[in-house]
């Protein structure tokens, strides 16, 4: 069987290394707000290149404090897309700022930046973009926005862990960078665990405070905050796995270059890699007016597949009431033609001509 993604061989080829850590955790008898975390926190910073990381406990809860922790609520909008995980638009929605979803580019699968514009108000307070799939958004623009109209941006980059904009790591560009370490990420936990980084001092200190029950020191509570901790255990785990990612991100980069060169001859549109980017292929997602054929053929096979994402938000029941009849035409096209091939560090080529072999078959 061709997996999706394989967390047993990622687990097998550093098991050791892991085993050891983990065991000292669990001797140390502290599990949560400990050394680990701060050892990971620092190292994680260290590789994006920014000055601070507030590691949390969900990727989720990473975007929805991050807007918090800027001050937008109720009454406020927030530009965003609406092809993207649920959580993306969810985040805007706890806080009670209204998300105003704007369209993708259709090869990027980002946001697009000329269609921003027309959709700013004296109430739009920020913009939520989304690092999709591990390809950068065109951040000059979306800059140039922010100067603008005096706005905040926060980077949804969740699946785009080491992809880069022009050099600079993604996350890091913006006021705030969120990021999921869900197990499936290019750099996952074995559980749920998320970050926001910023250089940002003063909001690096309110988030540390909000991710803890808004308390300034113990029982002296300054804010409203939640519960949102990473422990001790995920902490030892991404730190651990942060040494092999870019290990990992070039085994991918390479699977990734070896279907496109297997598809090129096919009317199956692969991923797209901007001159201004280093896509990092948290997923190769392909495009085809016959998906669901190609799908159903490729399961058939024993070969995993799955559609990031067959809804888009915006038409989701619970969101329904908040753009009214709100027409995004390139993310309904395009998500009733997507479809994510599976591709991880541990591939082979002959994984992946198996795959390419069967999506020709498909006529």
């Amino acid at each position: 069987m061709v997996l999706l993604i394989d967390l047993q061989k990622e687990y097998q080829s550093i098991s050791e290394e892991l085993n050891y850590n983990l065991q000292k955790v669990l001797n140390s008898g502290v599990y949560v707000l400990g050394e680990e975390v701060k050892k990971f926190e620092n190292a994680f910073s260290n590789y994006l290149g920014v000055n601070h990381t507030i590691s949390v406990n969900s990727g989720s809860d990473a975007l929805f404090l991050a807007i918090k922790s800027l001050g937008i609520g109720n009454g406020d909008e927030v530009i965003t897309v609406s092809h993207t995980f649920n959580s993306t638009v969810d985040a805007i929605v706890r806080t009670g700022a209204k998300p105003i979803f704007v369209d993708i580019n259709p090869e990027t699968y980002c946001i697009d930046v000329e269609k921003i514009q027309g959709k700013l108000t004296p109430k739009t307070k920020a913009i939520l973009l989304v690092h999709l799939y591990g390809h950068p958004a065109d951040m000059d623009q979306i800059l140039e926005l922010k100067d603008e109209h005096h706005l905040y941006i926060i980077e949804d980059a969740c699946q785009a862990h080491g992809a880069e904009y022009k050099g600079e790591k993604v996350g890091t560009i913006g006021d705030l960078g969120c990021f999921s370490f869900y197990p499936t990420k290019n750099l996952g936990a074995y559980g749920d665990g998320g970050a926001i980084v910023t250089n940002n001092r003063e909001l690096m200190e309110k988030l540390t405070w909000l991710r803890n029950y808004g308390q300034s020191q113990k029982y002296h509570h300054d804010f409203l905050g939640i519960n949102s901790r990473l422990d001790e255990l995920q902490a030892s785990i991404l730190r651990t796995k942060l040494k092999y990612l870019d290990q990992w991100i070039g085994c991918r980069r390479k699977n990734a270059r070896i279907y496109n060169e297997l598809l090129q001859n096919s009317d199956i549109i692969t991923p797209v890699e901007r001159p201004f980017s280093k896509h990092v292929y948290h997923l190769y997602v392909i495009q085809s007016k016959k998906r669901d054929q190609l799908k159903n053929k490729l399961e058939t096979h024993q070969i995993q597949t799955q559609i990031h994402y067959p809804i888009p938000v915006h038409q989701q029941k619970p969101y329904l009431h908040i753009n009214g009849s709100c027409k995004l035409p390139v993310t309904e096209r395009i998500s009733q033609e997507i479809l994510s091939l599976p591709l991880h560090p541990w591939m082979n080529y002959e994984d992946i001509s198996k795959v390419t072999d069967c999506l020709g078959d498909c006529k």
